[in-house]
């Protein structure tokens, strides 16, 4: 579940870990806007938030388009043979 929740949130900060990673860039080598580069209190935010949101629905949906296990069978819960828990299956 946490795996789950991490990899959609990844999805929501990637905007800005991008435009942190550029304004880092972008100061270290002198070549950022005219005047240095941009402040914090300057960026984009909305626009970060904006494509962070659409990349993490984006995300949403393909996991429900694409991520369909198995729907007919039988589940088989998960169970203890021999000192090991057996993963449940669909069969």
């Amino acid at each position: 579940m946490s795996r789950i929740v991490l990899q959609y949130l990844l999805l929501l900060m990637l905007p800005a870990a991008l435009y942190f990673g550029w304004l880092w860039l972008a100061r270290r080598t002198g070549k950022g806007p005219a005047g240095g580069a941009t402040p914090l209190q300057d960026g984009p935010w909305f626009w970060l938030v904006a494509a962070g949101l659409a990349l993490m629905v984006a995300g949403l949906v393909l996991t429900a388009l694409i991520g369909q296990g198995h729907v007919e069978g039988t589940y088989e819960p998960p169970r203890f043979e021999g000192g090991r828990v057996v993963p449940g299956t669909v069969k």
